[in-house]
């Protein structure tokens, strides 16, 4: 499978996907059709825009599955960020949940970001957002057998906050599922291309195992073994 996943679209002071911008152009077929997945937000018609007015100049024709019902003729898909559970409720309902786990595994490339990152896991369990509507299920796509935690905050030294922390949240999880959890701090990515796992981005990633401690894997480095990690969860 052909994996670009983003921690995040937006950054501070830049434009729209712009921080990552060479990894997308990279990943995209050039000159290809994108289909993209804007469930995640509520006004389907301008997210997609804004998708467009990023990728179009770079010579990717960018197409909303809303619009066109399915992925048929796009080279490639998208399954933008926003909430979480809203999401994968719309991938249910429109079937497009089974139409992009025949898809990808049979060569599509998937870009995801945030929602859609969490999407390709095999469950949305580590997502931060609230649920603000009941999917099915829990169950994503599947494509990665472990979980992905996107923006990934670490606890700031000093503060008063009396919350729990991204860590005690993520710590609290694999108390109920033996799964590893990977923190994608903002402006990193992880790119997957047969068989192998690469994190991308300036910033290292946080690893979450039950059992250990929490630890740093660096900038660019290789992260291939935890594509044969179990995907354990309790019911």
């Amino acid at each position: 499978m052909e994996l670009l996943l983003l921690s995040n679209s937006t950054a501070h002071g830049r434009s729209y996907l712009e921080h990552a911008m060479e990894a997308v152009t990279a990943f995209l077929p050039a000159g290809g059709t994108l289909a993209f997945v804007p469930y995640a937000l509520a006004d389907h018609d301008g997210y997609t825009d804004t998708v467009r007015k990023a990728l179009e100049p770079r010579g990717v024709t960018v197409r909303g599955v809303h619009t066109t019902g399915g992925l048929d003729g796009a080279d490639a898909v998208f399954v933008g960020g926003g909430n979480s559970f809203r999401l994968l409720r719309d991938l249910y309902r429109t079937g497009l949940r089974d139409a992009l786990r025949e898809a990808v595994p049979g060569g599509l490339p998937y870009m995801g970001a945030s929602a859609g990152t969490n999407m390709a896991c095999p469950t949305l369990r580590t997502t931060n957002d609230m649920p603000i509507v009941q999917p099915p299920s829990f169950a994503a796509l599947g494509f990665v057998p472990f979980q992905i935690n996107p923006h990934y905050l670490d606890p700031q030294p000093g503060s008063t906050h009396m919350g729990e922390t991204r860590e005690q949240r993520l710590t609290e999880f694999l108390e109920c599922n033996d799964v590893p959890v990977l923190g994608l701090r903002e402006g990193t990515w992880l790119r997957v291309s047969d068989g192998t796992a690469t994190l991308g981005g300036a910033l290292d990633a946080r690893l979450f195992r039950r059992g250990e401690e929490p630890r740093e894997l660096p900038a660019g480095s290789d992260a291939s073994w935890l594509l044969s990690a179990p995907a354990a969860f309790d019911a």
